[in-house]
């Protein structure tokens, strides 16, 4: 383990922290806006590690870096027949009770002067915008790392320059080194070199490594001329292309048969992306978040059957928190350069960020999205109450969905379990 691979996992989980903490804060903001009494903001889980209280709020890092939270007074109402910040207690059943308590909890911080600043009194779209404050905070940073990465420093893009001149024309389903009885490859015997910059093929101008590929394959095998610039001067060079069966360029999986060979791969150079590119990468990386979300029951059986048989994990599936700062070791051990190091971090950093405001949006408690559904359902069945002439119906009592928010709180926390061991034992390896 070198202290790259050290250096990595603790950049990464810095990055993590403060993304943690960005969400809460996107939670914080519009709350305290709203006049909602808040008495904890903490980033990370279990004994404070430090803390400092200005106002009405604690604000600290706990030990654990595990999540984070902030704490507003009033989340759960009273019942209907209950005074404002007065709970009766009830023992009509264990389920009962359970919610009983758990409203006592939600008031016990309501102080007088506070009936206006409990978060079960707000109007429905304040608590949407609260709730989803955090996710949107999640959105922003992946967006704006994005831009960061894909404005400032750019994508690495094959350009019409040799960078390699390969000695032999092997096939394509072979992966050994090259014998005496294989073939010399055409550039080779043509004389390219490293570095020549092509610029014409058979006549026709060429700018993009994509048109220099395209035309190779597409003239098959036979005679023809490619103009490269060396050292400043235009040189014509005679190649004879062969025939060879080469991965399809279009369709994943497919090999195309008998196409132009020539033996060169392209030098990469970064170039800088424009905004509609970055927009279109954040939509591609939402879209298939988003229906990564939808699979992962069946993505979490196969973590399962991976962590205990000892499969090669899915490269594309889920991973917690230490599997992402394994890759992210991984990533700076095995980057090229201090460049390729940054890149290959923000893009995991920015990732992280979309897939956690993409999951908090899930429609069930305790996740942000729980919460969003909740207020909507307020929002919807007042406004139809109002057009029907009829009694607003009032706060939707999440109170009542907390048996299933307990039992999809036991799931998150069996699944983050089950990440943990399996990025342990059997962990994600982008590398050998």
């Amino acid at each position: 383990m070198s202290w790259l691979y050290v250096a990595g996992i603790v950049i990464f989980l810095v990055g993590l922290m403060a993304s943690i903490a960005l969400h809460e804060i996107g939670h914080l903001v519009p709350a305290k806006l709203f006049k909602v009494k808040v008495t904890q903001y903490m980033v990370g889980f279990g004994p404070t590690l430090w803390s400092r209280r200005k106002g009405d709020t604690e604000y600290g890092v706990k030990w654990i870096p595990m999540g984070g939270y902030i704490r507003m007074v009033g989340a759960l109402p009273p019942r209907a027949a209950d005074e404002p910040g007065k709970v009766r207690r009830s023992s009509t059943g264990p389920f009962q009770n359970l919610i009983e308590s758990a409203r006592e909890v939600a008031l016990e911080d309501v102080r007088p002067g506070d009936e206006d600043r409990l978060l079960y009194r707000k109007k429905w779209w304040q608590k949407v915008v609260i709730m989803a404050g955090g996710p949107a905070m999640n959105f922003v940073v992946a967006f704006v790392v994005f831009a960061v990465v894909l404005m400032g420093f750019g994508v690495q893009t094959a350009q019409p320059v040799v960078k390699t001149v390969s000695p032999c024309a092997v096939p394509v389903t072979e992966t050994r080194a090259c014998a005496a009885a294989d073939p010399i490859a055409p550039a080779a015997k043509a004389g390219m070199r490293p570095g020549d910059r092509i610029v014409s093929f058979e006549g026709k101008p060429v700018s993009s490594w994509t048109e220099v590929s395209l035309a190779i394959r597409g003239h098959g095998p036979g005679p023809t001329v490619v103009e490269v610039v060396r050292d400043g001067r235009t040189v014509p060079i005679q190649v004879e292309l062969i025939g060879q069966d080469r991965p399809s360029l279009t369709e994943e999986g497919k090999i195309d048969k008998n196409v132009g060979f020539l033996g060169i791969t392209p030098t990469a150079e970064y170039v800088r992306q424009d905004l509609g590119a970055v927009t279109a990468a954040m939509w591609d990386m939402t879209v298939r978040g988003t229906l990564a979300i939808v699979n992962l029951p069946e993505r979490m059986v196969g973590v399962w059957e991976a962590a205990f048989s000892g499969e090669k994990r899915d490269a594309n599936g889920p991973i917690g928190i230490v599997g992402a700062g394994r890759i992210a070791g991984e990533l700076a051990e095995n980057s090229d350069s201090g460049l390729e190091i940054i890149i290959s971090w923000l893009m995991l950093l920015a990732g992280f960020n979309l897939a956690i405001g993409l999951f908090n949006l899930i429609p069930l408690l305790p996740l942000d999205g729980g919460h969003i559904a909740g207020a909507l359902w307020e929002g919807l069945r007042g406004g139809v109450a109002k057009m029907l002439g009829r009694p607003n119906p009032g706060y939707v009592d999440l109170a009542k969905a907390l048996p299933l928010t307990y039992a999809m709180a036991l799931i998150l926390v069996t699944m983050a379990g089950l990440l943990f061991y399996a990025d342990l034992v059997n962990p994600v390896r982008l590398f050998g």
